[in-house]
């Protein structure tokens, strides 16, 4: 399947108050949340079901426990918090202190990068909504910390063969994820959790992974995340929930992050990787690696062999372009070889001058344009109007943030339109369930009682009790199984008993 799998994203958003820095961030999630829901669902709301989700089993054979968890690890409790399904398929949450964008399930890169960014368009919108009520404006960003201990998370998610024995998932992607980040970090200033050590790093969230494998995605943060709760037949698939990315505004940082996953898994899956790549120390070398922009810090392999993290990429790569070669010669895929190319390509950059990425990965152009108002002004790296541009690089708003303004000065490359942004935000991925859960959700909104990952339930005239449609493939429930029969169906009763005649 190469770079095509069923992937999706999540995005905790930061969020401020103008003129309150001591607001409450849950109470301002909620309004963010509400508001949005009362400008763009204007009937009854379905509720997200909670009823199928597992949040506390563990890939490695057992169930953390509820008495011994976090209580941000029970993400399938009510907790009664603003909470929307979307048209789209996605979902708006309050997920405790943040607004969180989950996007619907897509099938290769390029759509989780559009509805990724579709994602960010709904949040600027629910901001909008939120200040034309008269309350102090509320402002996001696509980040992941605030620079004072606490940091927030940018998810994928991976559908995967239960097959694969999740001692090879660890093996290899450990090494991948520690030298991910010098294509896909998004850039920061300050060193350490708190960010009281002055200079800048690759990546956001690095300083905040404490072990290599582990349930947890808030204390203890793993590399490898163990949350076995694939929103699919559990016979058959596995959900490999990634938190170790940042949160890119860049399309092609994002881009290149799940599409060179993907490559990594497929490979995986397949039995491929035999070649052990395996990175000693490897939080401390995830720590060492983002606190270097210059990429020449050395990572240290078994038989006391070194590489940086561009040369352990290459090795990936160089992999991965053999994999596609012997498995698919010239009929790969298209989203396929652009992958590999552009992965090439980076890389080849990034060796010899970093700032020749600077107008497609978030971090460079992020230290480009903090540097050139270092040249500028004279700044060292601990003057606070350093952190200022840092966090208003990731200001969402068109008007304020600087990765917009890079845009408009054609500094960075793009992947999508803003046409193509604007339809996803309404309108599902027409090749998985999320067609099925979105169309129904924009055609029979008053119908519609409940609805997650994996099901659709119906309040129906003439049942006494609510209707569940299971929605357990995620390839299943697409506009080639049942658009026509959605198109022709008037109501959700004439749907329902269509599709269970």
């Amino acid at each position: 399947m190469t770079v095509r799998r069923i992937m999706g994203t999540e995005t905790e958003f930061g969020i401020s108050v103008v003129g309150q820095p001591h607001a409450n961030p849950m109470v301002a999630s909620t309004r963010l949340v509400n508001a949005y829901a009362s400008a763009e669902l204007h009937v009854r709301r379905a509720r997200w079901d909670f009823e199928e989700e597992s949040p506390l089993r563990d890939a490695r054979g057992f169930d953390l426990a509820r008495e011994a968890a976090d209580p941000s690890q029970l993400t399938d409790e009510d907790l009664g918090l603003a909470n929307v399904i979307l048209t789209n398929g996605a979902r708006l949450y309050v997920d405790h202190a943040h607004p969180e964008y989950s996007s619907p399930e897509v099938t290769n890169p390029l759509d989780a990068v559009l509805w990724d960014k579709a994602g960010e368009q709904v949040a600027l919108d629910a901001c909008r909504f939120a200040s034309v009520t008269g309350e102090p404006d509320i402002v996001l960003y696509k980040n992941n910390t605030d620079n004072k201990g606490a940091s927030y998370g940018a998810h994928e998610n991976y559908l995967m063969k239960r097959s694969t024995p999740f001692g090879d998932i660890v093996r290899h992607l450990i090494p991948f994820f520690v030298s991910r980040q010098v294509v896909c970090g998004a850039g920061r200033v300050g060193i350490g959790q708190d960010g009281r050590e002055h200079g800048f790093q690759i990546a956001q969230r690095s300083d905040f992974f404490e072990v290599e494998v582990g349930l947890e995605t808030t204390l203890k943060r793993p590399i490898i995340n163990t949350r076995d709760e694939p929103h699919a037949d559990p016979e058959k698939s596995r959900r490999l929930h990634v938190i170790i990315g940042d949160a890119n505004l860049s399309e092609i940082s994002t881009y290149l992050k799940v599409g060179t996953t993907a490559l990594v898994l497929d490979m995986i899956e397949n039995g491929y990787l035999t070649t052990e790549l395996t990175v000693a120390n490897s939080v401390a070398s995830l720590r060492a690696v983002s606190h270097d922009p210059t990429l020449t810090h050395l990572l240290e392999r078994e038989g006391g062999k070194t590489l940086t993290a561009v040369q352990l990429q290459w090795e990936y790569l160089h992999l991965a372009a053999a994999y596609v070669a012997d498995r698919y010669g010239a009929d790969v895929d298209p989203q396929t070889a652009d992958v590999l190319a552009r992965w090439e390509s980076v890389l080849t950059r990034l060796e010899r001058d970093p700032f020749e990425c600077a107008t497609e990965l978030d971090w460079v152009a992020k230290l480009r344009l903090l540097e050139s108002y270092r040249e500028r002004d004279g700044l060292d790296w601990d003057d606070a109007k350093l952190h200022l541009i840092d966090l208003q690089y990731a200001d969402l708003r068109p008007e304020k943030g600087l990765y917009h303004r890079l845009l408009r000065l054609g500094r960075m490359e793009r992947l999508l339109d803003d046409g193509a942004v604007t339809a996803a935000m309404h309108e599902p991925p027409d090749d998985t369930r999320a067609y099925f859960r979105g169309r129904c959700l924009e055609k029979y909104p008053d119908s519609v009682a409940a609805a997650s990952w994996d099901s659709v339930i119906f309040d129906l005239p003439g049942h006494d009790s609510l209707q569940r449609v299971p929605t357990i493939d995620p390839l299943r429930g697409s506009k080639a199984h049942v658009g026509e029969l959605i198109d022709r169906s008037d109501t959700a009763l004439a749907l329902f008993s269509a599709l269970t005649r």
